[in-house]
Parts: C-alpha cells; sequence; structure tokens
C-alpha cells in the first residue's frame, strides 16, 4: 500500500494538520473548539476533519493567527 505524503492529501485529521504544520496541539484544538463553523474543518461521521487548502488559505489570510498557533502566544484583540 503506497503511503501518501501528508502535503498531498486533501483531508487531514486533527494530528496530521498539525505535523504539517508544526503547530501547537493545545492551540489548534482550541482553534478547532472555539470556531467550529470555521471553513476549513468538515464532519464525516464524528469524525472532524481538516480540509488542507482551506485551511492554508485560513492561514495565509490571519498570519497572527499562524504565529499563535506555532508558538502558543495568541494575543488579545486589544493588545499591540
Amino acid at each position: 500500500m503506497k503511503k501518501t505524503e501528508l502535503s498531498e492529501k486533501d483531508f487531514l485529521n486533527p494530528e496530521q494538520a498539525i505535523e504539517l504544520y508544526g503547530l501547537s496541539r493545545r492551540k489548534f484544538y482550541r482553534l478547532l473548539k472555539e470556531k467550529k463553523k470555521n471553513g476549513f474543518t468538515a464532519l464525516y461521521g464524528s469524525r472532524r476533519l481538516v480540509i488542507r487548502k482551506e485551511f492554508e488559505k485560513y492561514l495565509d489570510g490571519n498570519p497572527e493567527e499562524r504565529e499563535a498557533l506555532k508558538n502558543g502566544s495568541r494575543k488579545n484583540k486589544g493588545e499591540a
């Protein structure tokens, strides 16, 4: 059975997304919980999957969120 590279998959489980993008596990799961209707996830039965291309668009459009997910230091909206 051929193993597909994560960067070639269209759908990722949360652990694969964390591995591929080098994200903080705690912050990523918090993002999924806070933003249930985020446009980059899909439900398959009871499993939540990350739509890779949509998640990349989200990260590109929200560079501060991308940085916060990587290093775990999300700033409040009122902070500079």
